[in-house]
C-alpha cells in the first residue's frame, strides 16, 4: 500500500527525520509511536503531502508521490485527519463532510459563480458523497445539525467523515483519541475497525498504549527521528531498544510496561 525509502527532512541542522524505510501493509490498522520529540507528527506530515522531504521517496499504490502537493497527495487516495478537530463548526455536519469531496470535483470558480451545470452535477455528487461518509461514520441522523453543537466524539467523527469523503483508500489519523473519556475512545475503536473492516488502510498516531496495544496490527517506532522497531504489537511492546526508549534502561513500568502487561493479561505494577 504504502512505502518509504530512505525518507528524512531537515530543519536547519536538525534532522527530525533520518533515513526511515518501512512498509505499510495493505487492511490492516498500523500505529506509528515514540516518545514525545520521536518526529511522529513530521513523518505525517511527509507522507501526507505536508512537508517535503529533503531524502528519500514516498511510493503509494505504486506511485511515487514524493514530490506531489497536498491537494494531489489526496486525489491519489489518501486523507487524513488532526489532533485538534478542524472542522467548521458553524456550518452543519453534511456541509462540513461535503466539504472533504471538493478535491473530487471539476467545476472552477466561474463555474461556482455562474451556477453552471457542471456546478450543480459537481454539487449533487458532493452531497451524495457526503451522506455516504456520514453515514459510514455513523451520524447521518446529524446531517442537518451545526458541527459545532457536536460531542468532541461526535465531531471527531465529522472530522473523520470530511476525510472519508474524498473516497481514499488509506486513512491517516493523527491522535484520533485526543481529549476523549475511555468510553468514547472505546466506540473510536470500533468505529476504526469497521473502516477497515470495509477496506480501508489505516495510520494512526497515537499517545495511548492501551489504545495502540488492543487495536494496531502494524507498529512503527520511532526514536529521535529514527526507526528503531517495526511488526506486531506484541513483538514491539517487548523490543529492548522500544523499552528503552520509552523508559530508560533501569525501568520496569510506566507506559510501555503497563502496555506490554495488559497485551500479556497481567496486571501492572502501581
Amino acid at each position: 500500500m504504502l512505502r518509504v525509502e530512505g525518507l528524512g527532512i531537515r530543519f536547519g541542522g536538525l534532522h527530525a527525520v533520518k533515513d526511515v524505510t518501512a512498509t505499510i501493509p495493505a487492511g490492516q490498522i498500523t500505529a506509528i509511536i515514540g516518545p514525545n520529540g520521536a518526529g511522529k507528527s513530521t513523518f505525517f506530515n511527509l507522507i501526507s503531502g505536508f512537508y517535503q522531504p529533503t531524502t528519500g521517496r514516498i511510493i503509494f499504490q505504486g506511485q511515487d508521490i514524493t514530490r506531489l502537493k497536498t491537494h494531489e497527495v489526496v486525489a491519489s487516495g489518501m486523507a487524513r485527519t488532526f489532533q485538534t478537530t478542524t472542522i467548521y463548526k458553524e456550518l452543519s455536519v453534511l456541509e462540513n463532510a461535503m466539504i472533504g469531496h471538493r478535491v473530487r470535483t471539476r467545476a472552477g470558480l466561474l463555474d461556482a459563480l455562474l451556477r453552471t451545470g457542471r456546478e450543480r452535477r459537481d454539487e449533487q455528487e458532493s452531497r451524495d458523497a457526503a451522506m455516504t461518509a456520514l453515514t459510514r461514520v455513523g451520524i447521518a441522523a446529524h446531517a442537518a445539525r451545526p458541527a459545532g453543537a457536536m460531542t468532541q466524539e461526535g465531531q471527531k467523527r465529522v472530522g473523520i467523515a470530511m476525510a472519508l469523503a474524498s473516497n481514499p483508500k488509506l486513512l491517516l489519523l493523527d491522535e484520533p483519541a485526543a481529549g476523549m473519556n475511555p468510553e468514547e475512545t472505546v466506540s473510536l475503536m470500533a468505529l476504526i475497525r469497521e473502516l477497515v473492516a470495509g477496506g480501508l488502510t489505516v495510520i494512526l498516531v497515537e499517545h495511548k498504549m492501551s489504545l495502540v496495544m488492543s487495536l494496531a496490527d502494524h507498529i512503527l517506532v520511532l526514536h529521535h527521528g529514527q526507526k528503531i522497531s517495526e511488526g506486531v504489537p506484541a513483538q514491539v511492546s517487548r523490543d529492548p531498544a522500544v523499552i528503552e526508549a520509552y523508559l530508560g534502561s533501569h525501568a520496569h513500568g510506566g507506559q510501555m510496561g503497563q502496555a506490554t502487561a495488559a497485551s500479556a493479561g497481567e496486571t501492572p505494577h502501581a
